[in-house]
């Protein structure tokens, strides 16, 4: 008999042992090859030596907590799609995982389908990503999806993690209207409180980054909807 190719191989980083092996069981289920690791040191060890697909990573662990292995794998560069884990459920300790590039998140406790939803999610847009051009380009700004660098009118941008990603997003869906929820579901996953003004405070952050100093202005609000990003 063939044997059948490993949808994806996911590494999972999470202290709780039950929690752990009900992810597994879950994503083995479906086929997917996983690697597991019980605390922060293991998860970045296991990172140096494989190339995975997708990282389920946990916050609150022993040795090293998933915020520092996170920021210690996107400053290798390494932009392997991850969804953290945890119990605290405010805002502001999401937006701190998002910034720092968590792709996703998922506050305990959770259900297995709606974890596997998200990381099939993940993936699909994972691969979208490694098919599509590698620079995105508006006006005089180009976007390089490989080196994760914006430039303007030759003047290099520093943007965070997810202030790159509200840009590639802005920029695939040029002159339209996009609201916030729209946002929201393509660049967090997430169902935030309505209510957040989450998503005002990263689009002032990046139009100040991305129009400050020039004069053509390429986000718009469009009052009421959305934003638009037009040339």
């Amino acid at each position: 008999m063939k044997e059948t190719k490993p949808a994806a191989h996911i590494l999972i980083i999470e202290d709780e042992k039950k929690i752990s092996a009900l992810i597994r069981k879950g994503l083995e289920e479906e086929h997917y090859a996983v690697d597991e690791a019980h605390d922060g040191e293991k998860g970045e060890q296991l990172l140096e030596q494989y190339q995975y697909d997708l990282v389920i990573l946990d916050i609150m662990m022993p040795k090293k907590d998933g915020l520092e292995v996170l920021h210690s794998l996107r400053e290798r560069g390494n932009n392997v799609p991850v969804m953290m884990l945890t119990a605290k459920s405010a805002v502001e300790d999401r937006v701190k995982g998002l910034d720092i590039g968590a792709d996703d998140y998922l506050v305990k406790p959770f259900a297995i389908t709606e974890l596997l939803a998200r990381v099939r999610s993940l993936l699909r847009r994972k691969k979208g990503v490694e098919k599509s051009a590698t620079t995105l380009t508006i006006a005089d700004l180009t976007l390089d999806l490989v080196s994760h660098k914006a430039t303007r009118g030759g003047k290099v941008i520093t943007l965070t993690s997810k202030e790159f990603a509200l840009l590639e997003y802005f920029i695939r869906n040029k002159n339209k209207t996009l609201n916030r929820s729209t946002i929201i579901e393509h660049i967090w996953n997430y169902n935030f409180d309505t209510g957040t003004n989450i998503i005002d405070v990263y689009i002032n952050h990046l139009r100040a980054k991305i129009d400050g100093g020039f004069t053509k202005k390429l986000i718009h609000t469009v009052r009421g909807v959305g934003y638009m990003m037009k040339d």
